[in-house]
């Protein structure tokens, strides 16, 4: 089994240097940095999906069925209004200004501490979150295929991470974009030959899996109910809808990761047809993997697998090496592997922007483009250091809470970014340069805040638990702050004088 995988992770990885060679001729920083502009919007919506879905949500999201049953839809119904809110509000903003990073625009408007502060949040974040999701990639694979070769975790990391740095390291952007197509198919084919293969299983018969997944859920339950009722739940349906909402509009529209991606397209028009369309496949695929959770429990329960004291995000792998056969085992793989290095390789790009021109100001203190390419590379080759780094350290100290409480500090850094858009956005206040330096502390403090009141949320609300919807108060309570040191914009009160 481990050599009929491996053999097939050789022929992916030529796959993806054979895009590398050909994307990355007579490449430029601005190859790089916005793949020239010049990106079809149909490539970089099909793409983005791989882009979106990484490898903890392949795993997941289908597992968590389990527990929360299909009441996940509601998130997903959340990201089509975030979407549109996007495509309405943030393109046209990003491209009237023609910004490479996202972050140029708090700069612009509310000053350079909002854009380091802004800048610095998006790298702490993106840095943990990816580093940690492609960890779990690697944990995974480790546990299932290269144990089996006697293979340390830290060999597997490192090879992992200089295959995603050597095909990013020339082409940048343009690369990723184009490794992220394949990427995606692989992903989306691994997802539906999974679903045929547990049909098969099952006997083809889809009004009997369907039937079984009424009892398939946590102690019985009927595991595709789409709504929770309960307010002062976390699956709260209309929690989850609003939550969803926000968390696209933050963890997209306000994150260089996933826009440099549309912002590479050759217009504002384009763009907005790269998201409705990126919109409307992302709602079908996550559709379908509600349904390959339902599938996998109906299976479970058919087969007689205890999933009882299993963790959730190992339903999916459990399955399908140990009871769909060489098929089932290596779709798994290939699909989670895309996932993985479709998330790991935007974030090498996004990350190495927004040092570049957020932190560094390459294009400002560096006059020559051989100048602006040596530290360009310094910077990727660092990043992906850091990016190894933190997974080598995730790998020693394994253990579930470890990585709930990164992703739980990586989420909090987007309410602060919320925060400042809206604050930019939204109104004419300005804060005064004496002031900004309370900016960056804003962005401290209120996310401390937030996980204060998130910890006694049970004792001091009447049991009520926050789930997607902290995000909001925190982005809210961060513009509230700024509100409060900010003033009326100068122009403002020169009308409100002569009137």
């Amino acid at each position: 089994m481990q050599v009929f995988i491996f053999s097939f992770f050789l022929f992916y990885v030529v796959l993806l240097f054979v895009i590398m060679w050909i994307t990355s001729k007579k490449a430029d920083n601005k190859t790089y940095f916005t793949g020239n502009r010049k990106s079809p919007w149909f490539v970089v919506a099909y793409g983005m999906i791989g882009s979106s879905l990484s490898g903890v949500t392949f795993m997941s999201v289908p597992g968590d069925v389990y527990s929360t049953q299909f009441t996940y839809f509601g998130v997903v119904l959340g990201y089509i209004l975030g979407y549109l809110v996007i495509g309405c509000l943030l393109l046209p903003l990003y491209y009237k200004l023609n910004v490479t990073s996202v972050y140029e625009y708090l700069g612009t408007r509310i000053g350079k501490e909002a854009h380091k502060t802004g800048s610095v949040l998006f790298f702490i974040s993106r840095l943990l979150g990816s580093a940690l999701r492609m960890y779990l990639v690697i944990f995974v694979l480790q546990v299932f295929v290269f144990d089996g070769w006697h293979i340390p975790i830290w060999l597997t990391s490192v090879v992992m991470i200089a295959i995603i740095l050597l095909y990013t390291f020339r082409g940048g952007l343009k690369t990723v974009v184009w490794t992220d197509l394949l990427q995606t198919t692989f992903l989306l084919g691994a997802l539906v030959i999974t679903i045929v293969v547990i049909m098969k299983n099952m006997g083809g018969s889809f009004s009997e899996v369907w039937q079984l997944m009424s009892t398939a859920g946590k102690d019985g339950g009927d595991c595709r109910l789409l709504f929770n009722t309960d307010w002062r739940n976390n699956s709260f349906f209309l929690k989850q809808i609003i939550g969803g909402m926000f968390i696209t509009i933050a963890m997209t529209g306000l994150d260089q990761d996933m826009m440099q991606k549309n912002l590479s397209c050759k217009s504002l028009k384009d763009a907005q047809r790269n998201m409705l369309s990126f919109t409307s496949i992302l709602v079908v695929v996550n559709v379908l993997f509600l349904m390959l959770g339902g599938m996998l429990l109906a299976f479970a329960q058919k087969n007689g697998i205890d999933l009882a004291n299993m963790p959730t995000d190992r339903i999916y792998p459990e399955i399908a090496f140990k009871y769909l056969g060489k098929a089932g085992a290596l779709v798994f793989v290939f699909g989670l592997i895309s996932a993985g290095f479709s998330s790991a390789d935007g974030t090498f790009t996004a990350l190495t922007t927004t040092v570049c021109y957020d932190i560094l100001r390459i294009e400002k203190r560096y006059a020559t483009e051989a100048q602006q390419t040596k530290i360009r590379r310094v910077v990727h080759l660092l990043i992906s250091m850091l990016f190894l780094t933190v997974i080598i350290i995730a790998s020693a100290h394994h253990n579930d809470a470890l990585i709930r409480i990164i992703f739980m500090v990586a989420s909090y850094t987007y309410g602060p970014l919320l925060g400042m858009f809206i604050f930019g956005m939204f109104t004419k206040r300005e804060i005064a340069a004496r002031r900004r330096w309370l900016v960056p502390v804003i962005a401290v403090l209120i996310p401390t805040l937030c996980y204060v009141l998130s910890s006694h949320s049970q004792q001091w609300l009447c049991g009520y638990k926050f789930g997607y919807e902290l995000l909001i108060v925190n982005g809210m309570l961060v513009f509230g702050s700024l509100m409060a040191i900010s003033k009326r914009a100068l122009q403002e009160e020169k009308i409100e004088l002569k009137s």
